[in-house]
């Protein structure tokens, strides 16, 4: 499915942002 795809991109690069952005704020 696309939304499926869609969705996981997106759980994907919100995961990479989480990890990149968590070593500067602690």
């Amino acid at each position: 499915m696309m939304l499926a795809l869609l969705l996981l991109a997106l759980a994907t690069f919100a995961y990479l942002c989480y990890v990149l952005l968590k070593p500067e704020k602690f």
